[in-house]
Protein backbone atom coordinates (compact mmCIF):
# COMPACT_ATOMS: atom_id res chain seq x y z
CA UNK A 1 0.00 0.00 0.00
CA UNK A 2 2.66 2.84 1.03
CA UNK A 3 3.90 2.04 -2.93
CA UNK A 4 0.23 2.39 -4.26
CA UNK A 5 -0.47 5.96 -6.36
CA UNK A 6 -4.05 6.36 -4.46
CA UNK A 7 -6.26 5.11 -1.41
CA UNK A 8 -6.54 1.25 -1.28
CA UNK A 9 -9.38 -0.83 0.45
CA UNK A 10 -9.32 -4.36 2.07
CA UNK A 11 -12.36 -6.48 3.11
CA UNK A 12 -12.50 -8.94 5.06
CA UNK A 13 -9.22 -8.15 7.29
CA UNK A 14 -8.07 -10.14 9.72
CA UNK A 15 -7.49 -7.45 13.07
CA UNK A 16 -4.13 -9.92 15.11
CA UNK A 17 -1.45 -9.06 16.53
CA UNK A 18 0.67 -9.74 13.91
CA UNK A 19 -1.33 -7.37 11.32
CA UNK A 20 -1.65 -4.70 13.95
CA UNK A 21 2.29 -4.39 13.85
CA UNK A 22 2.10 -4.47 9.71
CA UNK A 23 -0.80 -1.73 10.25
CA UNK A 24 1.14 0.22 12.76
CA UNK A 25 3.91 0.20 10.84
CA UNK A 26 2.28 1.93 7.38
CA UNK A 27 0.70 4.29 9.93
CA UNK A 28 4.06 5.53 11.53
CA UNK A 29 5.69 5.76 7.82
CA UNK A 30 2.78 8.43 7.15
CA UNK A 31 0.07 6.63 5.78
CA UNK A 32 -3.46 7.14 6.73
CA UNK A 33 -5.18 3.94 8.44
CA UNK A 34 -8.70 2.95 9.20
CA UNK A 35 -10.36 -0.26 9.50
CA UNK A 36 -13.54 -0.94 11.17
CA UNK A 37 -16.04 -4.59 11.02
CA UNK A 38 -12.73 -5.93 9.05
CA UNK A 39 -12.87 -3.26 6.32
CA UNK A 40 -9.27 -1.78 6.10
CA UNK A 41 -8.89 1.54 4.50
CA UNK A 42 -5.63 3.11 3.18
CA UNK A 43 -4.43 6.39 1.89
CA UNK A 44 -0.78 6.60 0.93
CA UNK A 45 1.57 8.91 2.59
CA UNK A 46 2.69 11.81 0.95
CA UNK A 47 6.16 13.18 0.21
CA UNK A 48 6.26 15.50 3.40
CA UNK A 49 4.40 12.90 5.49
CA UNK A 50 7.46 10.51 6.45
CA UNK A 51 8.92 11.56 9.92
CA UNK A 52 12.31 13.61 9.70
CA UNK A 53 15.01 11.67 11.18
CA UNK A 54 15.20 8.04 13.21
CA UNK A 55 11.97 6.44 13.42
CA UNK A 56 12.02 2.70 15.74
CA UNK A 57 9.20 0.36 14.62
CA UNK A 58 8.58 -2.42 16.60
CA UNK A 59 7.99 -5.57 14.76
CA UNK A 60 6.48 -7.63 17.90
CA UNK A 61 6.42 -10.89 16.51
CA UNK A 62 5.87 -10.67 13.07
CA UNK A 63 8.57 -11.92 10.68
CA UNK A 64 6.62 -11.03 7.94
CA UNK A 65 6.31 -7.67 8.91
CA UNK A 66 10.15 -7.25 9.55
CA UNK A 67 11.43 -8.99 6.00
CA UNK A 68 8.72 -7.30 4.30
CA UNK A 69 9.66 -4.01 5.71
CA UNK A 70 13.37 -4.64 4.85
CA UNK A 71 12.21 -5.23 0.83
CA UNK A 72 9.97 -1.80 0.94
CA UNK A 73 11.94 0.49 3.14
CA UNK A 74 15.15 -0.35 1.33
CA UNK A 75 14.27 1.22 -2.01
CA UNK A 76 11.51 3.38 -0.85
CA UNK A 77 13.29 5.62 1.80
CA UNK A 78 15.51 7.80 -0.67
CA UNK A 79 12.69 7.62 -3.06
CA UNK A 80 10.11 9.55 -0.85
CA UNK A 81 12.45 11.01 1.73
CA UNK A 82 16.17 11.97 -0.21
CA UNK A 83 15.72 15.41 1.12
CA UNK A 84 15.15 14.68 5.36
CA UNK A 85 17.97 11.76 6.10
CA UNK A 86 15.18 9.73 7.40
CA UNK A 87 16.60 6.26 9.00
CA UNK A 88 14.64 3.52 10.23
CA UNK A 89 15.21 0.53 13.11
CA UNK A 90 13.28 -2.57 12.94
CA UNK A 91 13.52 -4.27 16.18
CA UNK A 92 10.80 -7.12 17.84
CA UNK A 93 10.52 -9.21 20.82
CA UNK A 94 12.90 -12.05 22.11
CA UNK A 95 11.77 -14.67 19.98
CA UNK A 96 12.08 -12.52 16.79
CA UNK A 97 14.97 -11.17 17.74
CA UNK A 98 16.44 -15.14 17.70
CA UNK A 99 15.18 -15.30 13.83
CA UNK A 100 17.34 -15.84 10.94
CA UNK A 101 17.53 -12.45 8.82
CA UNK A 102 20.34 -12.59 6.92
CA UNK A 103 18.31 -14.62 4.22
CA UNK A 104 16.65 -11.49 3.44
CA UNK A 105 19.24 -8.73 4.30
CA UNK A 106 22.69 -10.23 2.23
CA UNK A 107 20.32 -10.11 -1.25
CA UNK A 108 18.89 -6.71 -0.34
CA UNK A 109 22.78 -5.71 0.18
CA UNK A 110 23.80 -7.02 -2.85
CA UNK A 111 21.23 -4.93 -4.98
CA UNK A 112 22.71 -1.53 -2.75
CA UNK A 113 20.38 -1.35 0.11
CA UNK A 114 22.16 0.16 3.17
CA UNK A 115 21.18 -2.11 6.08
CA UNK A 116 23.01 -2.43 9.53
CA UNK A 117 23.09 -5.01 12.37
CA UNK A 118 22.88 -3.16 15.24
CA UNK A 119 23.67 -6.00 17.78
CA UNK A 120 24.31 -9.72 16.53
CA UNK A 121 24.82 -10.23 12.65
CA UNK A 122 21.66 -11.92 11.52
CA UNK A 123 19.57 -11.20 13.83
CA UNK A 124 17.09 -8.07 14.99
CA UNK A 125 17.47 -5.02 15.48
CA UNK A 126 18.93 -3.52 12.15
CA UNK A 127 18.73 0.31 10.73
CA UNK A 128 17.80 0.90 7.00
CA UNK A 129 18.90 4.34 5.14
CA UNK A 130 17.99 5.35 2.40
CA UNK A 131 20.14 4.11 -0.42
CA UNK A 132 19.46 3.60 -4.50
CA UNK A 133 18.97 0.61 -5.85
CA UNK A 134 20.08 -1.86 -8.61
CA UNK A 135 18.40 -4.74 -10.11
CA UNK A 136 20.31 -8.17 -9.57
CA UNK A 137 20.12 -11.98 -9.71
CA UNK A 138 18.91 -13.53 -6.41
CA UNK A 139 18.97 -17.09 -5.87
CA UNK A 140 17.27 -18.45 -2.66
CA UNK A 141 18.64 -21.43 -0.11
CA UNK A 142 15.14 -22.04 0.71
CA UNK A 143 11.98 -20.85 -1.23
CA UNK A 144 10.37 -18.38 1.25
CA UNK A 145 7.43 -16.18 -0.07
CA UNK A 146 8.83 -13.56 2.72
CA UNK A 147 12.27 -13.29 1.12
CA UNK A 148 10.48 -13.49 -2.23
CA UNK A 149 8.30 -10.72 -1.80
CA UNK A 150 10.69 -8.86 0.08
CA UNK A 151 13.04 -8.60 -2.36
CA UNK A 152 10.15 -8.08 -5.48
CA UNK A 153 9.14 -5.33 -3.30
CA UNK A 154 12.51 -3.57 -3.18
CA UNK A 155 12.86 -3.87 -7.32
CA UNK A 156 10.20 -1.76 -8.04
CA UNK A 157 12.51 1.05 -6.83
CA UNK A 158 15.66 -0.52 -8.06
CA UNK A 159 17.02 0.38 -11.67
CA UNK A 160 16.95 -2.53 -13.54
CA UNK A 161 16.21 -6.09 -14.01
CA UNK A 162 15.68 -7.98 -10.51
CA UNK A 163 15.35 -12.30 -10.84
CA UNK A 164 14.52 -14.19 -7.91
CA UNK A 165 15.61 -17.11 -8.12
CA UNK A 166 14.64 -20.88 -6.22
CA UNK A 167 11.47 -19.51 -4.83
CA UNK A 168 9.88 -22.44 -5.89
CA UNK A 169 6.39 -23.00 -4.89
CA UNK A 170 6.14 -20.23 -2.31
CA UNK A 171 3.11 -18.06 -1.35
CA UNK A 172 2.14 -15.96 -3.85
CA UNK A 173 0.15 -13.26 -2.59
CA UNK A 174 2.77 -10.51 -3.21
CA UNK A 175 2.65 -11.77 -6.94
CA UNK A 176 -1.07 -12.01 -7.01
CA UNK A 177 -1.72 -8.49 -5.22
CA UNK A 178 1.28 -6.96 -8.07
CA UNK A 179 -1.44 -8.15 -10.59
CA UNK A 180 -4.51 -6.14 -8.99
CA UNK A 181 -1.99 -2.80 -8.66
CA UNK A 182 -1.11 -3.06 -12.51
CA UNK A 183 2.12 -4.88 -11.94
CA UNK A 184 3.32 -7.61 -14.36
CA UNK A 185 5.96 -9.85 -12.51
CA UNK A 186 7.86 -12.02 -14.75
CA UNK A 187 7.42 -15.56 -14.74
CA UNK A 188 4.49 -15.68 -12.42
CA UNK A 189 2.76 -18.20 -12.51
CA UNK A 190 5.11 -20.14 -13.26
CA UNK A 191 8.25 -22.32 -11.59
CA UNK A 192 9.23 -19.81 -8.74
CA UNK A 193 11.67 -17.90 -10.75
CA UNK A 194 10.46 -14.59 -11.51
CA UNK A 195 11.41 -11.13 -12.35
CA UNK A 196 10.77 -7.13 -12.16
CA UNK A 197 12.24 -4.77 -14.33
CA UNK A 198 12.13 -1.34 -11.73
CA UNK A 199 11.66 1.50 -11.46
CA UNK A 200 7.62 0.91 -11.40
CA UNK A 201 4.44 2.84 -9.84
CA UNK A 202 1.45 1.07 -8.65
CA UNK A 203 -1.86 1.92 -9.07
CA UNK A 204 -4.37 1.43 -6.02
CA UNK A 205 -6.71 -1.73 -5.29
CA UNK A 206 -9.93 -2.95 -3.83
CA UNK A 207 -9.53 -6.36 -2.58
CA UNK A 208 -11.41 -8.90 -0.32
CA UNK A 209 -9.00 -10.90 1.64
CA UNK A 210 -9.96 -14.47 1.38
CA UNK A 211 -9.79 -16.56 5.03
CA UNK A 212 -7.01 -17.96 5.63
CA UNK A 213 -6.07 -21.68 5.17
CA UNK A 214 -3.73 -22.30 8.02
CA UNK A 215 -6.17 -20.64 10.44
CA UNK A 216 -8.93 -22.92 8.94
CA UNK A 217 -6.91 -25.69 8.98
CA UNK A 218 -6.72 -26.50 12.71
CA UNK A 219 -10.33 -26.64 12.83
CA UNK A 220 -10.41 -28.90 9.79
CA UNK A 221 -7.89 -31.57 11.09
CA UNK A 222 -10.13 -31.47 14.05
CA UNK A 223 -13.27 -32.29 12.01
CA UNK A 224 -11.23 -34.99 10.31
CA UNK A 225 -10.61 -36.53 13.54
CA UNK A 226 -13.73 -36.29 15.61
CA UNK A 227 -16.66 -38.80 14.63
CA UNK A 228 -19.19 -37.68 12.86
CA UNK A 229 -17.82 -33.90 12.85
CA UNK A 230 -18.70 -32.11 9.31
CA UNK A 231 -16.93 -28.71 9.31
CA UNK A 232 -17.45 -25.69 6.65
CA UNK A 233 -15.36 -22.54 6.21
CA UNK A 234 -16.93 -20.11 3.26
CA UNK A 235 -15.09 -18.09 1.15
CA UNK A 236 -11.58 -19.79 2.26
CA UNK A 237 -8.77 -19.08 -0.05
CA UNK A 238 -7.85 -21.61 -2.64
CA UNK A 239 -4.89 -20.58 -4.05
CA UNK A 240 -2.67 -23.26 -4.85
CA UNK A 241 0.18 -22.58 -2.85
CA UNK A 242 -2.00 -22.11 0.17
CA UNK A 243 -3.77 -25.61 -0.25
CA UNK A 244 -1.68 -28.08 1.12
CA UNK A 245 -3.00 -29.08 4.10
CA UNK A 246 -6.64 -29.76 1.88
CA UNK A 247 -4.57 -31.93 -0.46
CA UNK A 248 -3.38 -33.68 2.38
CA UNK A 249 -6.48 -33.82 4.37
CA UNK A 250 -8.26 -35.87 0.96
CA UNK A 251 -5.28 -38.21 0.37
CA UNK A 252 -5.68 -39.53 4.17
CA UNK A 253 -9.26 -40.33 3.48
CA UNK A 254 -11.02 -37.18 5.02
CA UNK A 255 -14.23 -35.56 3.45
CA UNK A 256 -13.27 -32.38 1.62
CA UNK A 257 -15.88 -30.71 -0.54
CA UNK A 258 -15.68 -27.44 -1.89
CA UNK A 259 -18.33 -25.38 -3.26
CA UNK A 260 -19.11 -21.74 -4.88
CA UNK A 261 -15.23 -21.88 -6.45
CA UNK A 262 -15.12 -17.75 -7.46
CA UNK A 263 -12.39 -15.29 -8.38
CA UNK A 264 -11.64 -12.67 -6.51
CA UNK A 265 -9.44 -9.57 -7.22
CA UNK A 266 -5.91 -11.74 -7.86
CA UNK A 267 -7.20 -14.57 -5.48
CA UNK A 268 -9.53 -17.44 -5.87
CA UNK A 269 -11.79 -18.88 -3.24
CA UNK A 270 -14.72 -21.29 -1.98
CA UNK A 271 -16.36 -22.69 0.82
CA UNK A 272 -14.53 -25.50 2.06
CA UNK A 273 -16.19 -28.48 4.10
CA UNK A 274 -14.52 -31.22 5.79
CA UNK A 275 -15.87 -34.28 7.32
CA UNK A 276 -14.45 -37.27 9.62
CA UNK A 277 -13.75 -40.58 8.11
CA UNK A 278 -11.30 -43.25 8.54
CA UNK A 279 -7.92 -41.99 8.19
CA UNK A 280 -4.61 -43.41 6.58
CA UNK A 281 -0.95 -42.67 6.98
CA UNK A 282 0.60 -40.06 4.55
CA UNK A 283 3.99 -38.65 3.70
CA UNK A 284 4.75 -34.94 2.62
CA UNK A 285 8.39 -34.07 1.46
CA UNK A 286 10.54 -31.20 0.55
CA UNK A 287 8.54 -29.77 -2.62
CA UNK A 288 5.31 -29.31 -0.83
CA UNK A 289 6.37 -27.83 2.29
CA UNK A 290 5.98 -24.40 1.17
CA UNK A 291 2.08 -25.30 0.33
CA UNK A 292 1.59 -26.19 4.15
CA UNK A 293 4.52 -24.68 6.19
CA UNK A 294 2.15 -23.36 8.82
CA UNK A 295 0.13 -26.41 9.50
CA UNK A 296 2.78 -28.89 9.78
CA UNK A 297 2.40 -28.74 13.49
CA UNK A 298 -1.30 -29.65 13.23
CA UNK A 299 -0.76 -32.14 10.63
CA UNK A 300 1.89 -34.10 12.85
CA UNK A 301 -0.95 -34.20 15.25
CA UNK A 302 -3.75 -35.60 12.33
CA UNK A 303 -0.61 -38.39 11.25
CA UNK A 304 -1.15 -39.49 15.48
CA UNK A 305 -4.54 -40.69 14.80
CA UNK A 306 -3.97 -42.17 10.55
CA UNK A 307 -3.57 -45.26 10.05
CA UNK A 308 -0.23 -46.63 9.55
CA UNK A 309 3.52 -44.90 9.27
CA UNK A 310 3.53 -41.20 8.40
CA UNK A 311 6.76 -39.42 7.27
CA UNK A 312 7.43 -35.66 7.37
CA UNK A 313 10.31 -34.86 5.12
CA UNK A 314 12.55 -31.37 4.25
CA UNK A 315 10.26 -29.30 6.83
CA UNK A 316 14.20 -28.06 8.28
CA UNK A 317 12.87 -24.63 7.94
CA UNK A 318 10.01 -25.16 11.10
CA UNK A 319 13.64 -25.08 13.53
CA UNK A 320 13.32 -21.56 12.73
CA UNK A 321 9.68 -20.37 13.31
CA UNK A 322 8.39 -18.64 16.68
CA UNK A 323 10.18 -22.32 18.22
CA UNK A 324 11.75 -24.83 17.21
CA UNK A 325 8.21 -26.54 16.17
CA UNK A 326 9.55 -29.90 15.42
CA UNK A 327 10.93 -30.63 18.77
CA UNK A 328 8.34 -28.72 20.58
CA UNK A 329 5.81 -30.92 18.61
CA UNK A 330 7.73 -34.33 19.48
CA UNK A 331 8.02 -33.42 23.10
CA UNK A 332 4.40 -32.31 23.52
CA UNK A 333 2.86 -35.10 21.44
CA UNK A 334 5.18 -37.38 23.45
CA UNK A 335 3.56 -35.95 26.65
CA UNK A 336 0.45 -37.30 25.48
CA UNK A 337 1.57 -40.81 24.40
CA UNK A 338 2.19 -40.03 20.45
CA UNK A 339 4.59 -42.78 19.41
CA UNK A 340 6.65 -39.98 17.09
CA UNK A 341 9.93 -40.38 16.20
CA UNK A 342 11.96 -36.64 15.70
CA UNK A 343 13.91 -36.38 12.30
CA UNK A 344 16.62 -33.53 11.40
CA UNK A 345 13.52 -32.04 9.15
CA UNK A 346 10.28 -33.41 10.51
CA UNK A 347 9.19 -36.29 11.95
CA UNK A 348 8.10 -40.01 11.66
CA UNK A 349 4.69 -41.03 13.38
CA UNK A 350 2.95 -44.09 13.53
CA UNK A 351 -1.02 -44.63 14.09
CA UNK A 352 -3.23 -44.42 15.22
CA UNK A 353 -2.22 -43.85 18.89
CA UNK A 354 -4.48 -43.33 21.82
CA UNK A 355 -3.59 -39.95 23.20
CA UNK A 356 -3.78 -39.16 26.98
CA UNK A 357 -4.09 -37.02 29.47
CA UNK A 358 -4.37 -36.93 33.09
CA UNK A 359 -6.60 -36.52 35.69
CA UNK A 360 -8.45 -33.17 36.30
CA UNK A 361 -6.73 -32.97 39.70
CA UNK A 362 -3.52 -34.00 38.21
CA UNK A 363 -3.67 -32.73 34.96
CA UNK A 364 -0.70 -33.29 31.73
CA UNK A 365 0.70 -29.81 30.98
CA UNK A 366 2.15 -29.41 27.76
CA UNK A 367 4.41 -26.49 26.72
CA UNK A 368 3.18 -24.25 24.02
CA UNK A 369 6.54 -22.38 24.07
CA UNK A 370 4.82 -19.28 23.41
CA UNK A 371 3.97 -19.94 19.66
CA UNK A 372 0.82 -19.80 18.41
CA UNK A 373 0.74 -22.23 15.78
CA UNK A 374 2.06 -24.80 18.57
CA UNK A 375 -0.93 -23.69 21.02
CA UNK A 376 -3.49 -24.26 18.47
CA UNK A 377 -2.02 -27.65 17.01
CA UNK A 378 -1.98 -28.84 20.81
CA UNK A 379 -5.47 -27.45 21.38
CA UNK A 380 -6.55 -30.15 18.72
CA UNK A 381 -4.36 -33.26 20.09
CA UNK A 382 -6.37 -32.61 23.61
CA UNK A 383 -9.42 -32.90 22.20
CA UNK A 384 -8.49 -36.02 20.62
CA UNK A 385 -6.94 -36.86 23.83
CA UNK A 386 -8.84 -38.84 26.89
CA UNK A 387 -8.02 -37.42 30.34
CA UNK A 388 -6.73 -33.90 31.43
CA UNK A 389 -5.23 -31.67 29.14
CA UNK A 390 -3.75 -28.15 29.86
CA UNK A 391 -2.09 -26.04 27.38
CA UNK A 392 0.87 -23.92 29.79
CA UNK A 393 -0.28 -20.72 27.52
CA UNK A 394 -2.93 -20.12 24.91
CA UNK A 395 -2.33 -16.40 24.75
CA UNK A 396 -0.03 -16.81 22.23
CA UNK A 397 -2.59 -17.31 19.79
CA UNK A 398 -3.22 -13.42 19.42
CA UNK A 399 -0.45 -13.21 17.11
CA UNK A 400 -2.63 -14.84 14.82
CA UNK A 401 -6.03 -15.75 15.37
CA UNK A 402 -7.01 -13.43 18.58
CA UNK A 403 -10.66 -15.11 18.74
CA UNK A 404 -9.59 -19.03 18.37
CA UNK A 405 -10.74 -20.49 21.52
CA UNK A 406 -14.03 -17.84 21.57
CA UNK A 407 -14.21 -19.82 18.19
CA UNK A 408 -13.13 -23.02 19.16
CA UNK A 409 -15.33 -23.50 22.15
CA UNK A 410 -18.64 -21.99 20.13
CA UNK A 411 -17.78 -25.35 17.96
CA UNK A 412 -17.70 -27.58 20.48
CA UNK A 413 -20.68 -25.75 22.27
CA UNK A 414 -18.62 -24.51 25.73
CA UNK A 415 -19.92 -21.67 27.29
Amino acid sequence: MLLAEGPCRASGWLESQDTLRSLGAVASLGAKVSHENGVLQLKPPAPTDLPAGCLTIDCGNSGTTTRLLCGLLAGWLPHWSSANGCEIILKGDASLSQRPMGRVVNPLRRMGADIQYLKDDGCLPLRIRGANLTGAVCSLDVPSAQVKSALLLAAMNAIGKTAVQGAGSSRDHTERLFATMGISVGGFPGTGDLSLEGRLSAGNYNIQVPADPSSAAFFQVAAALVPKSVLRVDNQSLNEGRSGALAVLKRVGAAVKISNRQGAPGEVLGHVEVGAADLFAFSIEAGEIPSLIDELPVLAVLATQANGETLITGAAELRVKESDRIAAMTIALNKLGADIEELPDGWRINGPTSLHGGSKDDPVIIETMDDHRIAMALAVAALVSTGTTVLDDDTCVGVSYPNFFQTWNKLLNRS
